[in-house]
């Protein structure tokens, strides 16, 4: 097995990832989903979330090895960017979603200094909307955004298009394509169900519809 593959392999073991083609989830947005992540039970297993910041840390030192800071989106990246931070020994920042509504209304905690070079750290990528804006934030507050690093992606074509929008590259430990495949090898999915997963990361608003109840 590859990196890659034994960290979605962990992911499906522990139940942070779950699939079901047959009984799709509904998103916060109303779409529905053959997929349901949820990174923040990683961080109760030791082995798991280490291979997952050793994974970050691997992807950073390749493809960002000039990074100065290291910044966590809230709430979910804040465990595995302080982790990778305190490994690269890098200074450590995280990120609000929104300012403070109170005392100095701070958006981004730690210190930044001007023109610093940044990698923010997320658990996960779905369109990368609220990736994006904890960057915005991190250059608007003078520091310099180099990349952006995930524990997974779901690798769909709307996260490619804003990231280039943005002009800025992302990467992540492991992704749906992988976590599929190695799913089907476990025989813990059937060719029919492997067949509708690929589907949905190919045109998810069409399976949505086609599968919404």
């Amino acid at each position: 097995m590859t990196y890659s593959q034994r960290v979605a392999q962990a992911l499906l073991d522990i139940h942070a990832v779950t699939l079901s083609p047959d009984k799709p989830f509904t998103w916060a947005s109303g779409l529905q989903a053959p997929i349901y992540t949820d990174n923040r039970l990683t961080i109760s297993y030791p082995v798991v979330r280490q291979a997952i910041f050793n994974g970050m840390v691997e992807q950073i030192k390749l493809h960002f090895s000039d990074v100065e800071v290291i910044a966590g989106t809230a709430t979910a990246g804040i465990p595995h960017a302080a982790w990778v931070a305190q490994t690269m020994e890098l200074p450590l920042i995280y990120v609000r979603t929104k300012p403070k509504g109170h005392g100095q209304g701070k958006q981004i905690e730690g210190t930044l200094k001007e023109g610093q070079r940044v990698v923010v750290i997320d658990d996960l990528i779905s369109t990368g909307g609220s990736v994006l804006n904890a960057v915005r934030a991190v250059n608007n507050a003078g520091g310099k955004v180099v990349g952006v690093i995930a524990a997974f992606t779901y690798g769909l074509s709307a996260a490619t298009q804003n990231f280039m929008a943005n002009g800025l590259k992302y990467y992540a430990v492991t992704d749906y394509m992988t976590l599929i495949n190695v799913a089907k090898e476990a025989n813990e999915i059937s060719d029919e169900h492997l067949k509708s997963l690929q589907e949905w990361r190919n045109d998810p608003l069409r399976w949505s519809k086609q599968h919404a109840s």
